[in-house]
């Protein structure tokens, strides 16, 4: 827990200090690819509250889905067919799913303690 509360702290600043650019025709794969990666830490959230969370599935996951979705949206853009649809639904979808378990599960924790 520590470790990921440093990450996120240096990764703040370094984004604070360092002013990071990329073109603009990328911004359509980085926001696909932020997409799945939310994705996979929602997931990653969900599978520790329930106690069955594992380091290579979840990082695998998080690799291997920001760049198919990525590369959905890059194949779509070369065949002029908006496939960024498909990652959008699929991985927009599950990232409400897996909210609603965490918050669930947050929530009856919340309860059966009071």
């Amino acid at each position: 827990m520590i470790i990921a509360l440093i990450g996120l702290v240096l990764g703040v600043v370094v984004g604070y200090y360092i002013p990071i650019t990329y073109p603009e025709s990328y911004s359509l794969y980085i926001s696909i690819g932020i997409l799945a990666s939310m994705d996979s830490i929602l997931g990653g959230t969900r599978a520790m509250l329930e106690n069955r969370f594992d380091r290579v599935h979840f990082f695998s996951g998080l690799i291997s889905n920001a760049i198919l979705a990525a590369c959905i949206a890059y194949l779509g853009d070369k065949l002029a067919v908006p496939l960024y649809y498909a990652p959008i639904v699929v991985f927009g979808g599950r990232l409400f799913k897996n909210f609603s378990y965490i918050r669930n599960m947050i929530l009856a924790k919340y309860i059966k303690n009071k």
